[in-house]
């Protein structure tokens, strides 16, 4: 069910790939650990799937697209509750053992064989329409801040504050359907600085030399993740000269944005003119990055991407998933940003930091 084409390695890694990259950043396993037993942090992890399974139930039984959805639903929920505790048995089951790159596309790969395409398609729709009525308010109250540094807290603060609009985390998917989400409420209400990795400052210093010539952002989520937090920023970005590339998924995965979502939303926000609220978009390009999951191995990229990428001078990769879950420590041949929110304990744990903790960790080039 991937992209169509061939995917290739994303050309700013460093080289050699193999010894130099390694997409999971939570080890589950160790080389010494019995490899017909599960480890205690497997088991975690597996814990977690399993505990996400209604809500993606709840989702799927109401996908109106899908005839029987109800019964599909169902088997969805015994099928992959299966398979989770089938790696409980054995880990090397399943094509094992389990990570969090396997353990998402198996769980996809259940939906779409029972006919689910796009199960939180209507929720992303409703968020995308909210956060596009709202972008405007958002892009003028940045623009009123005259300071430099202070404008770029501000729109750091927006990134965190959309990034938590995310139904792949059963605790927030939960807090969501119960009573939604104030994206301003929640820009106020982040935890305080210093975050658990926080080098903001060190980013501040080389913002305000403005350097980077094209940026590679690596988007997360549909609503306000992407329309209010990462779209202000890319429009700043775009204001002080850089050409900006937003890589979107091939496919639909939670409620993660995808290539022809993220086409339709800039070509509702962009005036007539092509502008974003009065700055020039022409040098904004939007790449369908060749990933179908919430978290990303990027020795598995679209060929267009990789062209785009190959002159970048600045990589982000913004979520939970593609930013922390993997890619936290994977170290660049340009400068990296990885930026995103806490989520799941299991993480918060990992990092030694708090639940909904924030994560901003920059790394300039390496040679």
């Amino acid at each position: 069910m991937e992209s169509a084409s061939e995917l290739v390695e994303f050309p700013l890694l460093l080289t050699p790939i193999d010894l130099n990259y390694r997409a999971c950043t939570i080890p589950y396993r160790f080389p010494s650990d019995n490899p017909r037993k599960p480890t205690p942090t497997e088991l975690s992890w597996i814990d977690l799937f399993y505990n996400s399974i209604p809500s993606f139930k709840k989702r799927a039984e109401s996908d109106t697209s899908v005839p029987d959805a109800a019964s599909r639903a169902e088997k969805f929920a015994e099928r992959y509750a299966e398979i989770l505790e089938d790696f409980k048995k054995d880990p090397e089951s399943h094509g094992g053992p389990p990570d969090c790159i396997l353990l998402c596309r198996l769980r996809e790969q259940v939906l779409r064989e029972l006919g689910f395409r796009d199960i939180f398609k209507k929720v992303k729709d409703e968020e995308n329409a909210k956060a596009i009525s709202l972008f405007a308010d958002v892009v003028h109250l940045n623009d009123a801040i005259e300071d430099e540094g202070k404008r770029l807290d501000n729109l750091v603060r927006g990134i965190f504050a959309g990034n938590i609009f995310d139904l792949g985390s059963a605790q927030l998917a939960e807090v969501f359907s119960n009573d939604g989400m104030s994206f301003l409420a929640s820009c106020q209400n982040l935890v305080p600085r210093p975050w658990v990795i926080d080098d903001l400052d060190t980013f501040k210093m080389k913002w305000s030399k403005k350097p980077w010539k094209k940026v590679i952002i690596f988007v997360d989520n549909s609503g306000a993740d992407i329309i209010l937090g990462i779209l202000p920023f890319a429009r700043e970005l775009l204001q002080r000269g850089s050409v900006v590339v937003l890589a979107a998924n091939d496919l639909p995965s939670i409620n993660d944005v995808t290539y022809p979502e993220l086409v339709e939303i800039i070509s509702k926000l962009k005036d007539d003119e092509g502008k974003l609220q009065g700055v020039d978009a022409s040098n904004l390009l939007i790449a369908n990055s060749g990933n179908d999951l919430p978290v990303i191995d990027l020795r598995r990229v679209s060929q267009e991407l990789a062209y785009l990428a190959s002159d970048a001078d600045l990589v982000i990769l913004e979520g939970m998933g593609r930013g922390i879950e993997t890619n936290l420590y994977v170290q660049f041949k340009c400068d990296s940003l990885k930026i995103g929110m806490v989520k799941h304990p299991e993480v918060a744990q990992f990092l030694g930091g708090r639940l909904y903790d924030c994560v901003f960790k920059y790394n300039e080039a390496c040679s």
